[in-house]
C-alpha cells in the first residue's frame, strides 16, 4: 500500500532553506571543486536504493548539475559554474537538516533542496540538456566536413549560454530569487 503525503512550503519555510544553504556554502568555502563534486556524487550513489520516489526522482537533477560541471564540451561559464558549485556545496554535509543516516526521511531535505536549486537553475539545466541532445543528434550526421566538431559545438554552446542568461534575467526581474543565495 502506497501512502501519499503532500505539503506546501511557505515563504518562511523557503527562507529557512535559504539560510541553511547560506550556512552550508560558508562552511564549504574551504572545500575544493573536486571534493564538492565527489560529495554530490556520493549522495547520488547513497540515495539509489530503497528511498521514496520523491527522493529518487530528484537525484537525476543532482546528477545533471554534476554533469554540467564535468562536461568539458559544455564549458559552463564561470558565473554559472560558481552558482552550480555553490548549490552542490550543500550536499557536502551529511548532517544537514535531516541526517542522511535516518531511514526513509534522511534524504528528504536533500530532495527538497535539489528541487529548490533545480528550479532556480532551470534555465541553465534546460540549456545544458538541449546542448547534450544537440550533440548526440549531430554526432551521427555526416555533412560539411569543413566544419569541425569544436566549431559546431561552439556555435550551439554560445547560443545556449546567451539564451540561458537572457531567460534567467527576464524571469528574475522584479523579484528576489533563491539564486541570490549563491
Amino acid at each position: 500500500m502506497a501512502f501519499e503525503v503532500k505539503f506546501e512550503l511557505t515563504e518562511s519555510d523557503l527562507d529557512h532553506f535559504r539560510d541553511v544553504m547560506r550556512k552550508a556554502q560558508s562552511g564549504a568555502e574551504k572545500l575544493s571543486e573536486a571534493l564538492i563534486l565527489s560529495n554530490a556524487k556520493k549522495i547520488s550513489q547513497d540515495i539509489k536504493g530503497s528511498v521514496p520516489e520523491f527522493v529518487s526522482e530528484r537525484i537525476k537533477k543532482l546528477e545533471t548539475l554534476v554533469a554540467m560541471i564535468e562536461d568539458s564540451e559544455w564549458k559552463i561559464p564561470a558565473e554559472e559554474r560558481s552558482d552550480v558549485l555553490s548549490a552542490l556545496a550543500y550536499f557536502s554535509d551529511p548532517e544537514d537538516l535531516v541526517p542522511d543516516h535516518i531511514p526513509v526521511l534522511g534524504f528528504l531535505d536533500d530532495a527538497i533542496m535539489i528541487e529548490l536549486v533545480a528550479e532556480e537553475l532551470k534555465d541553465d539545466i534546460e540549456a545544458f540538456e538541449e546542448f547534450c541532445a544537440y550533440r548526440s543528434r549531430e554526432e551521427g550526421r555526416s555533412g560539411d566536413v569543413t566544419v569541425t566538431r569544436e566549431e559546431w559545438l561552439d556555435s550551439k554552446r554560445r547560443e545556449l549560454h546567451s539564451r540561458m542568461r537572457n531567460r534567467r534575467s527576464t524571469r528574475r526581474s522584479g523579484r528576489s530569487s533563491f539564486r541570490s543565495v549563491f
